[in-house]
């Protein structure tokens, strides 16, 4: 049994809070804007991991607050990923155990294992331009999702013909070398991911949809347990 200390309590929190009890696990705090000094409780003692869904305005300020506690940190707030290497540094740095992941669904992390060997196939068949979308609800802060970036990341390195994320184009059309990724946000939309790739003749899509918080929460639990006894920095792919 671990006990698992919540950063962020909104309703990733408590759908975390809900797998991770069911699994046997004990929360032993739960932290949010009203009680953030709490933070400063957490010790090795009465807490094996911290588990922080936040706001990207406030995760370098989580992050290097739990840094100094000796416990592992297991981040699911994405937004911040351009400042990836001084995270990696921060880490180093303090000697710490700290993951992250763009997506802790189960069915995302295979989805984005069949995206990469999608893109394989079809880089030599260049009649067929490639895109990814992205939707969720209205209240995400960030946009395109992490989880979209690393959609167009993996695209991005083997597909030959593509070379960077389309930036604004609601004023111009994208180059032929330029990856288009969409977003939309609406109502209480959990989250959809779409690569697909379109020619004259016909097109071919892979999709993956989250019905509700369940997967993403579960994989966090899961990546608390993973992180026991190690150190170092790591993504939830890492787990598989």
């Amino acid at each position: 049994m671990l006990k698992i200390a919540l950063l962020g309590y909104g309703k990733m929190g408590k759908a975390i809070e809900q797998e991770a009890t069911a699994r046997g696990h004990e929360i032993s705090f739960r932290i949010d804007q009203d009680n953030h000094k709490e933070l400063s409780s957490i010790t090795p003692s009465n807490t094996d991991a911290i588990i922080e869904f936040t706001h990207p305005d406030s995760f370098w300020r989580n992050l290097e607050a739990c840094l100094t506690l000796g416990v592992p940190i297991i981040s699911g707030t994405t937004g911040w990923y351009d400042e990836r290497s001084k995270a990696y540094e921060l880490v180093s740095e303090k000697n710490a155990a700290f993951m992250f992941g763009s997506n802790f669904s189960v069915g995302v992390n295979l989805f984005f294992k069949l995206n990469e060997r999608l893109a394989e196939l079809m880089n030599p068949y260049t009649d067929y331009d490639c895109y990814v979308e992205e939707q969720h609800h209205r209240y995400k802060a960030d946009g395109p999702s992490g989880t979209a970036v690393t959609l167009a990341q993996q695209v991005l390195s083997r597909l030959d013909r593509k070379e960077s994320i389309a930036p604004d184009l609601r004023t111009r059309p994208p180059q032929p070398e330029e990856l288009s990724v969409g977003f939309i946000r609406s109502g209480e939309i959990i989250g959809r991911h779409r690569v697909g790739y379109t020619s004259d003749i016909d097109s071919l899509t892979i999709e993956h949809h989250a019905y509700n918080r369940r997967g993403f929460a579960l994989g966090a639990v899961i990546a608390a347990e993973w992180m026991q006894g190690k150190k170092g920095f790591f993504e939830f792919k890492d787990v598989f």
